[in-house]
Parts: structure tokens; C-alpha cells; sequence
């Protein structure tokens, strides 16, 4: 059969879906400055397709510009089309950002973190999934059983991730029914978020000529443990010298590392509406659940909101600060990388620009939001994440999840859960 290959431009939007168009891939070339059309509503798209409400209309237009460092194209040699998609960032038809764009909010985050103290953020993200292609057996969590029974899957995974140029790290049965896990290797922040994005559309693409699909939601049922995702974090100096780690430092952290946290746990209840945006993320978020239910930072501790992380096998201590690391561990694949991982900046830039101090050992932890809707209250009431996001994104990303949530009220929670394993 005659064809021509064509190629994809889109971003990850607020419901963390990528959305955008395609064309023949001959064009490539001439769309580099120009991209391709957009208008402003199209931010307002919810997790499950329909505008449910819009400050925008109808009017405006904008387009998606390609970033040729965020370029995939794998071709799973099985006859399929090649996967060949290219991640971009919304501009306005000068050419200018928009100021509604997730990539943008990341790259305004870590221009903040420049500013406070002249520093560059690594990281690396873990995430969580569910396979469908795997029977669940009871007892299988990280056992070679499950490893067995994904069959190829995990193989083609990992081998179309690195031909796509992200570096694999690991990949695991874990302890949910039929979950895996998958982690790469760490980067500069704009690049590692780039990298998640591709991660779970590599998984999907996998899947689907497997015939099966997998899960990325925060709670893909009511019983079951949820789908985090955990970021991997460490500070860097403009020469690139780590400065997370200091050996007499509280947990090990450097007094900079400190200040960074401090940022975060302080603004936590209010980036919460970010970094776990949909109903079901709080569902994941209670206890026994393998996730935070607190504002907490713990050294070696699965259950923390911030957890600092362990060293292995180090050679001395250039080793370990190289190695040293933080997680942030309140976040889930309904989010947007980009718009997860740029909270958690912000918030820890300005730790560091006010000199903010980690809670005293012992100190009563408050409690994470219970609900999205007191996230969101907490998120808008914040003079603070107000100016990250200037008013229109604010009113925007404020009025996006007020609408879906507004859609879902009457819902059980075992409805919730299906509603969201369909779309993510």
C-alpha cells in the first residue's frame, strides 16, 4: 500500500494528555518557526475530550512550535507506522511564548531557581502504570512470575525508550495488581520532563501493537494501591557541581538543599492542585497506600511527601554528591509533567529566596488536602502561586479543574476510578 509518513506536533496540556496535529513529515522542515495552528480553548480540553468551561471562546489563535530536542520517531519493526512525534511549546503568532503554555511555566520555574541562588535543577522521574496484556495472579507483586508473564512487552519498551533518546534505568513488576514501574535516567529539568512525557507514550505506543493498553491513572480502582509518580531531584551550580549534598548537614542535605525543601513542604497544600490535579489523585493520597497522606520530609521513607533518598555503593564523597538526591513523591500521571515539576520549583526557589528553614525534627506534620477542591481553594488563596501563574493562566487552570470536578460530583468512588482509567 502506498503511503506517505506524517508527524505529529503536540504539548501536554493541563489534563496531562498531549494534544496537537499532524502533517506529512516532507513539511517538517518548513513548520520549525511556525509549528502548527492553535487557539486558546484548546488548553481547556478536560482529561475526558469536552470543554466543560472556557475564559477563552472561540477566538484567538495560536500555534505549537516544534522543539527539535524533543523529537521521537520509532519504528517498532513490525510493519506499524512509525511513532514519529515532536513536543513543542504554545506561542503566541509572533512567535512569542504564551503565557497559558505548561513548557513555558517549567522554563519561567527554573528561571526563578537562576534567580534565587544562580542554581540548575536534575532530575529523573519514576512512574507507575498498569498493564493490561499480564493476567492478575495473586502474590505477583516483584516477583519473577510477573516479570515473566509481561511476555515481550518490557523488551520492546525499553528498547523503543532508548531509541527515542531516553536512557532506561529500570523496569519492574510492582505491588499493585499488574503494575509496573519505570524509571529513567536523570536530566536537565526541561529534558527530564520532556522525557516523562515521551516515557508514558512509549508505554502506550508498546501496548498498543501488543494489543493491550496500559494505565497511567492515580487509582485505576477504588481498593487497589494508585499510580504515583516520583521525581528525583538534586541541585546543581552554573559550573555543574552538585550542591545537594553536605555530610554534617541535617539529613545530609546542603543548608541550599534545606531552603529548596523547606520551599516545597511551605507550599505544598497549595501546589498539591497541581502535581495531583484529578479526584482520583486523592483517592491514591490516604493511608496504606504506599503514598504521602502528610507535609512531611523523611530520610529513607516511602510514605513521605519529600523523601531523601539513599546512597549506594559510593566510592568517596565526590560519589555521593553526585549521587545525592531528593524525591517528590505527591504527584501522579494526571498532571502535566511540565506544569508537576515546575510547581515543585517555584516552590523551592522560593524556599531558597527566603532563607526558609525544614520543620524541627519532631514537629506535628499537617496533613496533605484530603480533596481536590481544598487543594484548588488553597492553590487560589496563595498570593504566591497567583504571580507563577499570572492572572489569565490562573483563571484558566482554576476554572479547568473546577469544571471537572463539577462533572463528577455524584459519582462513587468505583465510577471515579473507571471514568479515569478509560482516559489516562
Amino acid at each position: 500500500m502506498l503511503r506517505e509518513e506524517l508527524v505529529f506536533v503536540g504539548t501536554c496540556d493541563i489534563a496531562g494528555h498531549v494534544r496537537g496535529k499532524g502533517f506529512p513529515a516532507q513539511e517538517l522542515h518548513a513548520r520549525r518557526l511556525k509549528g502548527i495552528g492553535w487557539t486558546h480553548s484548546n488548553l481547556m480540553q478536560s482529561a475526558f475530550g469536552p470543554i466543560f468551561d472556557t475564559p477563552f471562546g472561540t477566538g484567538g489563535d495560536l500555534m505549537i512550535v516544534p522543539d527539535p530536542a524533543a523529537e521521537v520517531r520509532v519504528d517498532f519493526a513490525d510493519g506499524s507506522t512509525p511513532e514519529h512525534f515532536i513536543l513543542g511549546d504554545i506561542r503566541n503568532t509572533d512567535g512569542s511564548p504564551w503565557e497559558c503554555c505548561p513548557r513555558e511555566f517549567l522554563r519561567r520555574a527554573l528561571a526563578a531557581l537562576d534567580a534565587a541562588a544562580g542554581l540548575r535543577l536534575i532530575a529523573a522521574f519514576e512512574q507507575e502504570f498498569v498493564y493490561t496484556g499480564i493476567e492478575d495472579r495473586p502474590a505477583h507483586a516483584y516477583s519473577l512470575g510477573a516479570w515473566r508473564r509481561q511476555g515481550s512487552f518490557g523488551e520492546a519498551f525499553v528498547a523503543a525508550l532508548r531509541t527515542a533518546g531516553v536512557v532506561p534505568d529500570s523496569f519492574l513488576p510492582e505491588y499493585g495488581d499488574r503494575q509496573f514501574e519505570v524509571t529513567v535516567a536523570p536530566a536537565a529539568a526541561l529534558t527530564a520532563a520532556d522525557h516523562a512525557v515521551i516515557t508514558r507514550e512509549m508505554a502506550r505506543a508498546t501496548a498498543h501493537r501488543l494489543g493491550h493498553r496500559v494505565i497511567f491513572s492515580p487509582k485505576p480502582n477504588a481498593d487497589g494501591v494508585g499510580n504515583g509518580v516520583h521525581i528525583h531531584m538534586s541541585l546543581q551550580d552554573a559550573a555543574g557541581t552538585p550542591v545537594t549534598y553536605a555530610p554534617d548537614g541535617r539529613m545530609g542535605l546542603s543548608d541550599l538543599a534545606q531552603q529548596f525543601c523547606a520551599g516545597i513542604l511551605h507550599h505544598l497544600p497549595a501546589i498539591a492542585a497541581i502535581t495531583a490535579p484529578s479526584p482520583v489523585s486523592y483517592l491514591r493520597l490516604t493511608p496504606n497506600r504506599w503514598a504521602p497522606t502528610a507535609v512531611d520530609i523523611v530520610q529513607q521513607d516511602r510514605g513521605a511527601s519529600l523523601r531523601v533518598c539513599p546512597v549506594f555503593a559510593a566510592a568517596g564523597p565526590a560519589e555521593i554528591a553526585r549521587q545525592y538526591n531528593f524525591e517528590f513523591r505527591t504527584t501522579d500521571a494526571s498532571a502535566s509533567p511540565y506544569m508537576a515539576l515546575g510547581a515543585v520549583v517555584f516552590a523551592g526557589a522560593d524556599g531558597i529566596a527566603r532563607g526558609l528553614a525544614l520543620p524541627a525534627p519532631g514537629a506535628d506534620s499537617p496533613s496533605l488536602p484530603r480533596a481536590l477542591g481544598q487543594a484548588l481553594d488553597a492553590m487560589e488563596a496563595s498570593k504566591l502561586v497567583q504571580s507563577w501563574f499570572g492572572p489569565t493562566f490562573l483563571e484558566a487552570y482554576l476554572r479547568h479543574k473546577r469544571a471537572e470536578l463539577a462533572t463528577l460530583t455524584d459519582l462513587a468512588p468505583e465510577e471515579l476510578c473507571d471514568r479515569y482509567a478509560n482516559v489516562y
